[in-house]
C-alpha cells in the first residue's frame, strides 16, 4: 500500500505544480451587467447658488432710490445698516410723508439705532417725497 501512496502522491503534486507555472495568464472577466432599458441611474442633485436679486420697479420713486446710495444701506425686505423698506412702511403713514422726506434730506439719527442716517442735502423735496411714497407703498 504504502508503494502506491507515495507515486501517487508524486504524481498529484506534479500536476498541481504543472498547473500552477504553465505560463497561462488566463483570468476570467468580471461579467459588466448591461446598462437596462427601463430606468437610468440616478443623476447627482446639483443645487445653484442663491443668486441675490435686485427688485425692479417702474415707480419713479424707487428709480431715484436705485440712483441714490440708498441701497448700500437698505433693502426692501431685510434690515442692512438700516431698516428694511418693509419696516419703515409698518412704522409710518401717509402723512408722515413730509417728516419723512426732511429726514432723508437731513439726514439723522436715533429712530432706529445708533449709526445716524447720511443726509442727502442735493436732493430735493420732491424727489424726497417721491421715495417716501413708494416706501411707503411697501406696507404690507
Amino acid at each position: 500500500m504504502k508503494a502506491l501512496v507515495i507515486p501517487t502522491a508524486m504524481i498529484l503534486i506534479w500536476v498541481l505544480i504543472s498547473m500552477s507555472c504553465s505560463g497561462k495568464n488566463e483570468t476570467t472577466p468580471i461579467p459588466i451587467p448591461e446598462p437596462s432599458t427601463g430606468q437610468q441611474a440616478p443623476q447627482p442633485v446639483v443645487t445653484p447658488e442663491p443668486v441675490a436679486i435686485t427688485p425692479v420697479s417702474d415707480d419713479p420713486g424707487f428709480k431715484l432710490i436705485e440712483g441714490a446710495d440708498c441701497l448700500a444701506c437698505h433693502k426692501i425686505d431685510a434690515k442692512v445698516i438700516g431698516p428694511s423698506y418693509q419696516d419703515v412702511a409698518a412704522k409710518y403713514t401717509e402723512s408722515d410723508i413730509d417728516q419723512l422726506a426732511q429726514k432723508i434730506i437731513e439726514g439723522g439719527k436715533g429712530n432706529w439705532g445708533d449709526i445716524p442716517m447720511t443726509p442727502h442735502e442735493g436732493l430735493s423735496k420732491d424727489n424726497a417725497k417721491q421715495m417716501v411714497k413708494y416706501i411707503l407703498s411697501l406696507k404690507k
